[in-house]
């Protein structure tokens, strides 16, 4: 299979005309995700955030050593494909010499993992999945918190308001497979009953009409659902129509207003718990990164997926130095944490806190979100405005 080659050599244009530019240095850091495909959106809103973290910083400078750098991104596309994802990994590391690497799938992220320490690669992974941090990698940086932590409030609220019976219709993605074997028991264990297990290829299929039928035939009261926004979008769409009116459990890696904006707004939703929107996040420091993300991109809300990559790409430049290196990848791994608690909240938008013994990067603010009323809600019952 051809890879596509997505390279972004950031730096701005009054630098480019200054005498120091030529004495700079240029330090790669690589990206492979999925740029094509059913989850094309969702691995272009990640390297958005990537992209946006490196021209800042190329704009503001930073040295390491003594020496002036540069930061280019260098993405290649595996289309969601865990075994591109290791062969991109190697390219990346001989081609481009990248130090560093952002894979943000699980499958991806664990065949990668199988080769980044021999490889001497910093594995920045961006997914959820607890088994990622499990695997003791010493070179593995897991981005956002571990999805296990939802799962009390999730099965609460649902529980709650609609009932014990509960169909799973999510992606049946490594990532989907492992949320599954974690939900099964914990929604059993408190009280109820799963009544259908129909995992859907969220990133191949363009229609879930057959999938959501058998699903809702087996007259569930809440939905598990989750994968890309946009395929989780059309299933909730999907089901609506054909006439469930319960609720719906959301995986992290689905994000409720890019679902809404499938689904038919947010008024589909209705009964929904998942991740607030980081367009919803009231406080100034996310509110102040949406603002700059949307006048560098024609007004557009970003996701959490380029929030928290945006600051794991500070994280590795304040890591290299505090490290006083660009091409360590442990020495690098070791700041990390030092690095987190050094950036400023205008990079840091969620509060990220440091990197805790598993590899973990604590995070200080992901708010749950419900949908009551065509609103998007705070868990606590607080009103946010809905995004347009």
């Amino acid at each position: 299979m051809a890879v596509k080659r997505w390279s972004l050599p950031l730096v701005a244009a009054a630098l480019v005309a200054a005498g120091p530019v030529a004495a700079q240095e240029t330090v790669n850091i690589g990206y492979s995700g999925p740029l094509s495909g059913g989850a094309a959106k969702y691995g272009k809103e990640v390297l958005e955030g990537m992209q946006m973290a490196a021209s800042e910083i190329n704009q503001a400078g930073f040295d390491v050593g003594g020496k002036k750098y540069k930061i280019n991104v260098v993405a290649l596309d595996d289309q969601y494909n865990p075994s591109e994802s290791a062969i991109n990994a190697r390219r990346l590391v001989q081609e481009s010499k990248t130090p560093v690497v952002l894979v943000p799938h699980s499958g991806g992220i664990y065949a990668v993992q199988t080769i980044n320490v021999q490889q001497k690669l910093l594995l920045l992974a961006y997914s959820s999945t607890p088994q990622i941090s499990a695997r003791n990698n010493p070179l593995t940086l897991r981005i956002p918190p571990e999805f296990t932590s939802y799962m009390s409030p999730f099965i609460k609220y649902e529980m709650g308001k609609y009932g014990k019976k509960v169909a799973i219709a999510n992606t049946d993605t490594d990532y989907g497979k492992a949320w599954t074997a974690a939900f099964k028991p914990a929604w059993q264990a408190a009280g109820g009953t799963i009544v259908a297990d129909n995992a859907m290829s969220y990133n191949r299929a363009t229609d879930f009409y057959s999938g959501v039928s058998r699903v809702i035939a087996s007259k569930p009261d809440v939905m598990f659902v989750g994968g890309p926004s946009e395929p989780t979008g059309l299933i909730i769409k999907q089901a609506r129509e054909l006439g469930f009116k319960g609720g719906f459990i959301v995986m992290d890696q689905a994000k409720l207003d890019e679902v809404a904006k499938i689904a038919g707004g947010y008024s589909p939703l209705d009964g929904s718990i998942g991740i607030m929107p980081v367009v919803e996040d009231p406080s100034p420091e996310t509110k102040a990164f949406v603002e700059r993300f949307r006048k560098s991109h024609d007004g557009r809300a970003p996701s959490q997926e380029a929030s928290l990559n945006y600051t794991a790409v500070w994280a590795t430049v304040a890591a290299m130095k505090i490290a006083g290196t660009t091409t360590d990848a442990t020495a690098i791994r070791n700041a990390f944490d030092k690095a987190i608690k050094s950036l400023p909240p205008t990079n840091n938008p969620h509060a990220l806190a440091g990197v805790d013994a598993h590899g973990g990067l604590m995070i200080g603010r992901i708010p749950v979100a419900v949908v009551e009323g065509g609103q998007i809600k705070t868990l606590d019952g607080s009103t946010q405005t809905a995004a347009k």
